[in-house]
């Protein structure tokens, strides 16, 4: 018994002098593991606060009168949806949230925060604040003034075909990836990145592109993404911003964090080109652009020209439909759909891993769902 006691002890010390030697990320991703959409404590945040009165969604004579049938209930079920949100013509439809959610508690909406900020570079472009979307980052970042790097424009960043090297692994202990959403030093970790691809020839989904273009509006605008968001969009929401440590930079190419009623409002934006009753907040030219697909690019294959990314924000190309959409990693969707003047979100914690091209199958299979409660209006 002593000999057994005597080995585990000395591999419990043994471990926790290796856990000890990992840097303070991995050490972070030991202790939380995998990223979840109620994170919220986990992180130092940002609260973007929102006025004491502003503009809420109608309620439509049929809410919730529409019945999921058994299939679909499942299929929700399985994937652990939390809110199921479908809205047309600025009134709610049909609204359900499961696994103790609300339309007041919030999720992270992972990547979905990547067409925030891209459209905080419109409103700064808008502005004059950033001259050009051909800038080059370095006029911006002076650390992007060196090497390769100094041929990196806004635009490149924008349509994900930066070139450089952060891998999309969370799953990875000691990917890039894994740093940025456990670390606590964003700014050295994406100014480091090398350029391994030619900027401006094939999209690449990489979230570190996301995370300078903040970087680019913060130094643009002298402000912190965060106020900038309040000031130009959120002054009618409540939100959070995670950050990388207590009072530090925020998580810009994942963790902002809303609820369903709240992100839906992004989609309403999109459906109005940029105007919010009345008021411009991004440019019609700006937002067009950012909801057409680069098609000057290859896409991830290299083979076909882009059909489904323009800036930072995804088109769905659904039974003829064009539809402009934000998504994150564990579908997380914001789904514009114009022939309707609707929108759909969808929250959970898991996506479909079955791909269908560019998309995982499941935003597929939640339009099927949305458009049945939308067709059953008829």
């Amino acid at each position: 018994m002593k000999k057994r006691y005597k080995i585990l002890l000395t591999v419990v010390v043994v471990l926790g002098i290796a856990y000890f030697c990992l840097p303070y990320y991995a050490r972070q991703a030991l202790l939380y593991w995998y990223p979840s959409i109620d994170d919220l404590s986990m992180f130092d945040k940002h609260t973007v606060r929102k006025a004491d009165t502003c503009w809420t969604w109608g309620i439509a004579k049929d809410y919730n009168t529409y019945e999921l049938s058994p299939e679909d209930d499942a299929y929700l079920n399985d994937f652990r949806t939390v809110s199921f949100l479908v809205i047309q013509n600025d009134s709610i439809v049909y609204e359900e949230y499961r696994s103790g959610w609300n339309d007041t508690k919030t999720s992270n909406i992972f990547s979905s925060t990547k067409s925030i900020v891209g459209l905080l570079v419109g409103i700064a472009y808008d502005e004059g604040k950033i001259t050009s979307l051909d800038d080059p980052v370095g006029k911006y970042i002076p650390e992007f003034n060196e090497g390769k790097k100094k041929n990196i424009t806004i635009r490149n960043l924008l349509t994900m075909s930066g070139g450089l090297n952060w891998d999309e692994a969370y799953a990875s202990l000691f990917s890039v990836t894994t740093h940025g959403y456990y670390g606590n030093d964003l700014y050295d970790l994406v100014t480091t990145l090398d350029v391994i691809e030619e900027p401006g020839k094939q999209f690449s989904y990489r979230s570190g592109d996301t995370q300078i273009l903040a970087f680019v509006v913060e130094k643009a605008t002298g402000k912190s993404i965060s106020d900038y968001a309040e000031e130009k969009l959120w002054k009618t929401m409540q939100a959070y911003w995670l950050l990388d440590k207590k009072d530090g930079d925020e998580k810009s190419f994942c963790c902002f964090h809303t609820t369903a009623r709240e992100i839906a409002r992004f989609a309403r934006l999109m459906l109005h080109h940029g105007n919010w009753n009345g008021k411009q907040l991004v440019s019609e030219e700006y937002i067009n652009e950012a909801m057409r697909p680069a098609g000057y690019l290859k896409d991830e294959w290299g083979k076909d020209s882009l059909d489904y990314y323009g800036f930072q924000i995804w088109m769905m190309n659904y039974k003829g439909q064009q539809n402009p959409y934000f998504r994150g990693m564990l579908g997380q969707y914001i789904i514009a759909i114009p022939e309707k003047n609707a929108i759909l979100v969808r929250l959970g914690h898991k996506k479909d891993e079955e791909r269908i091209q560019e998309t995982t199958r499941d935003v597929y299979r939640y339009m099927d769902i949305g458009t049945k409660i939308l067709d059953s209006r008829k």
